[in-house]
């Protein structure tokens, strides 16, 4: 309780500091003269999170589908962070427009003196008329489906969610992509160590087909529709086969400004679905040889507004494997106010558990405050 109340009066303070001024974006350039509708903006949000966990499931700044420590661990932790917060630059020119967006996860920090973490590319990419290339969001991923939470991303667990370089052509509701190939569980990462980029032992040695989406999308009065469908081919760890995988989405309007959010995922999506969960190939330990995986994922949440700028969302999301029999799910549930357009503040508790095969129930709950400055 003394916990609570302390995170309690950090969030009334951050508030009363803050600026009742709302921003959608902050405008840099404006420019027709000499060179005709050039606009250069500043967007983004800062974000104080102050967190406890406590129960088997070690510390996590957010819960995402995997296994902290691979072991249970008895935890108790409080702490505080800003990683969240993010900054971007938009620019257009006539029919182009570029994007490019940081935040602060990128890892090499600590807390011993001055906390100080490393920026990290989320997005970068460029549009003109229908046509998308850069690192976005991957096209199977159905945004509108994400509950509102003050965890990161709510119920990774149950969610679509990679960002990755790509290229997507849009045409009314369809969108066709092909995306940056990465086989997870081969040994190989991609990752590079070079100052010239991805190169030599760095680079897995075969694929060379870049996966590929194909989404419908569907806008009505009640809401939003789609449907994607991923293709890519697995030619790692000796192997040579054909993934498919589907997702299914929406977001409904039911009374007033309340919503309903659903995504339902089934197939051999891998590092697409649930992150952590698995790996793309895995090991069948009843027979000593390397396979697939197949993931079934889904998330739902209900968002109900009690006034114009207080609401709460209840969400839940699980993810199982079929080799490895994995479970693993989140849920929680949450109050959050914008004290002005632009502030928002909130409280979230919720729980994630673990129940693979060969780990017994084990599972931790979190309690979390937050304070949001979107400009």
């Amino acid at each position: 309780m003394t916990n609570i109340k302390a995170f309690a009066a950090l969030l009334f303070l951050t508030a009363a500091l803050s600026s009742d001024k709302a921003f959608s974006a902050i405008e840099l350039l404006d420019k027709d003269e000499n060179s005709p509708n050039t606009h250069v903006a500043i967007l983004g949000y800062i974000k104080v999170d102050a967190r406890h966990v406590s129960g088997d499931i070690a510390y996590q700044d957010y819960w995402v589908a995997n296994f902290p420590g691979g072991e249970a661990i008895d935890t108790s932790t409080t702490a505080f962070n800003v990683k969240e917060s993010r900054i971007a630059i938009r620019g257009t020119h006539n029919e182009v427009s570029g994007y490019v967006e940081l935040d602060f996860y990128g890892g090499n920090g600590n807390e011993i003196v001055t906390n100080s973490t490393n920026p990290r590319i989320r997005h970068l990419f460029i549009e003109y008329k229908n046509w998308m290339v850069g690192q976005n969001w991957t096209t199977f991923m159905p945004l509108a489906a994400i509950p509102e939470a003050l965890d990161f991303g709510g119920p990774h667990v149950g969610e679509v969610f990679i960002r990755q370089t790509q290229i997507r052509y849009t045409h009314g509701p369809w969108q066709f992509a092909i995306e940056n190939a990465e086989t997870f569980g081969d040994g190989d990462t991609g990752a590079s160590t070079s100052a010239v980029g991805l190169t030599g032992r760095d680079a897995d040695p075969d694929e060379s087909i870049p996966d590929f989406v194909a989404r419908y999308n569907h806008d009505a009065s009640w809401g939003k529709f789609t449907f994607g469908t991923l293709f890519r081919v697995i030619d790692q760890g000796g192997l040579d086969e054909t993934a498919l995988g589907f997702n299914v989405s929406g977001k409904i309007q039911t009374f007033g400004k309340d919503d309903f959010r659903f995504q339902v995922s089934h197939g051999e999506l891998g590092r697409y679905v649930a992150a952590g969960l698995t790996t793309d190939i895995v090991t069948d330990p009843t027979t000593d040889e390397t396979e697939v995986e197949t993931t079934t994922a889904f998330a739902v949440s209900y968002r109900h507004f009690w006034t114009e700028t207080l609401r709460s969302t209840a969400f839940y999301g699980s993810g199982q494997t079929d080799i490895l029999d994995r479970k693993r799910s989140h849920w929680g549930v949450n109050l959050i106010e914008n004290i002005t357009p632009s502030l928002h503040v909130g409280a979230e508790f919720g729980n994630y558990s673990i129940d693979d095969a060969a780990v017994d129930n084990i599972d931790s709950n979190y309690f979390q405050l937050s304070a949001k400055f979107v400009f």
